[in-house]
């Protein structure tokens, strides 16, 4: 279970301060998958991040007992200095045992592809290719919620098929909380909705498909 309580979250910009939630509370049912549904603008990526620890509220908190990954996918955080594999090092330090490092390591050199450029520093890859690490490193570690945000498959036919394998081997023992402009993978990933109407006006739906509906209602 999550629980999202009093959570507050506003940005200052130069017609004076917008806020993205107040005083949110929400409860993210255990063992469920949750579609994240809202206009852009309406806070999905960063309630994401806010849940993952990678954005701070400017008051209230995200109150779990279970484990969370960081955005799937992301490549923002890597060292462009540090190379691929010691990157990867690094984040395994955090993430896992020491016993376990030489496994997680080579797991991501085998899933990303990347030859030779796996010992070259970050800053001389291309987007592709810190995209293919970036989503390696995420299919590494096992955690009970994936934040995802859209379905992240990168690279060419092939090496997309293996995303999308790994991502629906995940989907099998753990919980997804997603966000995706087509709509039609949330149903097909998730068991339920929260839509996000405006900054104080949220609403879990137990049917996507309603869900759906009343969110495209409001948008015509």
């Amino acid at each position: 279970m999550i629980s999202i309580e009093n959570l507050t979250k506003s940005y200052l910009t130069s017609k004076g301060r917008h806020y993205v939630f107040k005083d949110m509370n929400i409860i993210f049912p255990e063992g469920k998958s949750i579609g994240l549904i809202g206009r852009n603008g309406a806070g999905k990526s960063t309630l994401l991040r806010m849940i993952g620890g990678i954005d701070r509220p400017d008051y209230g908190k995200v109150v779990t007992n279970n484990t969370i990954s960081w955005p799937v996918g992301l490549a923002g955080g890597f060292q462009g200095s540090l190379t691929g594999r010691e990157n990867v090092k690094f984040v395994s330090r955090l993430y896992s045992k020491e016993n376990e490092l030489v496994e997680k390591i080579s797991f991501v050199e085998d899933f990303a592809e990347l030859g030779k450029y796996f010992d070259m520093p970050i800053k001389t890859y291309s987007s592709g290719m810190r995209s293919r690490l970036a989503f390696g490193l995420s299919m590494a570690f096992k955690f009970e919620y994936y934040l995802v945000d859209e379905v992240t498959a990168v690279g060419d036919a092939r090496f997309r098929k293996k995303c999308l394998n790994a991502f629906n081997e995940r989907r099998q023992e753990s919980s997804f909380l997603m966000v995706s402009h087509n709509l039609n993978s949330l149903k097909e990933y998730c068991d339920l909705a929260c839509v996000l109407f405006t900054t104080e006006s949220y609403k879990i739906y137990d049917d996507i498909s309603e869900a759906i509906r009343e969110y495209n209602s409001l948008h015509e």
